[in-house]
């Protein structure tokens, strides 16, 4: 089996307002073995809530020290004032070693007087026990759906790219940066997406426009008569004022569906206000 966790841990803020990588840390490892985990909203000397500028990056790779960690920052800026530098973005890590990664910064467009921040998606292709496979995970834009619906669309273009590239290989050199190197057709996508399920943004992967491969919700693929279970506003409501709801999700192709095995959210958690979803592979 293969066991990969996704989650929105914001800085590691619980429900009760505390900062604490090691509840995050404990909370993943609570859920079993995880073979990869995909992590959103890591920081690296940010300014968190309670004021303090702490290299998210490194600590959860310390207690993860069997894995391989691939850290992308949507956001690396160099604070001039106070010497210092700062990163915030998305973290992978996986037993499994990497045989090629790609950090694609996603579209932002213009949409008016909205709060805004740059976001980005990790591409790693995976070489695990069936062979290789390619995880991406991101993390969308919360205040504009324009902004949302065109990292969405880029998304997509990424994901075909990959079957464009089979059926027109491109020349490779022997060596060198145009050399041949590993990208898996064999994709699963998870994140925050913030959006909810049927939604606009939701479709665009589901149902993309014609000649475009699709994605499928492996929620709905394993339990078709199931809601999608809450993995945001169960807990905090001061956040989330309309209360429990899903936005995060596992998409995977076609032709992984029949070794999805399983998928769960954990919904007693309170270290963040997102909930983690875990997906269990056949092998």
């Amino acid at each position: 089996m293969t066991k990969i966790v996704s989650w929105n841990i914001q800085n590691g803020l619980g429900v009760d307002e505390k900062l604490s990588i090691s509840r995050t840390v404990e909370t993943i490892k609570e859920l079993g073995d995880a073979d990869i985990i995909c992590l959103q909203e890591v920081s690296n000397n940010i300014l968190l809530p309670d004021g303090s500028f702490t290299d998210q990056v490194s600590q959860l790779s310390e207690q993860f020290s069997e894995y391989v960690p691939v850290f992308g920052a949507a956001l690396d800026v160099h604070y001039l004032n106070e010497n210092r530098r700062g990163q915030y973005g998305n973290l992978i890590l996986s037993r499994h070693t990497p045989k090629s990664i790609f950090f694609h910064q996603l579209p932002q467009p213009a949409d008016g007087a909205k709060k805004q921040m740059p976001r980005q998606m990790i591409e790693a292709t995976l070489e695990g026990p069936s062979g290789l496979l390619r995880v991406m995970t991101t993390h969308l834009e919360f205040h504009s759906q324009l902004q949302r619906l065109a990292q969405l669309k880029r998304i997509m273009d990424i994901a075909f790219d990959v079957y464009n590239l089979k059926q027109t290989p491109p020349i490779f050199s022997e060596a060198g940066p145009y050399a041949q190197y590993e990208r898996s057709q064999k994709t699963i996508l998870c994140g925050d997406f913030n959006c909810l399920p049927k939604s606009e943004e939701y479709e665009l992967v589901v149902n993309p426009s014609t000649g475009k491969v699709g994605l499928k919700d492996a929620w709905t693929t394993v339990k078709p008569n199931q809601v999608h279970a809450p993995t945001c506003g169960i807990y905090d409501h001061k956040q989330w004022e309309e209360g429990a709801h899903c936005r995060d999700f596992f998409f995977v192709c076609e032709e992984l569906i029949e070794r999805v095995k399983d998928i769960s959210v954990d919904t007693e958690t309170r270290a963040s206000d997102h909930q983690p979803i875990v997906l269990t592979l056949d092998a």
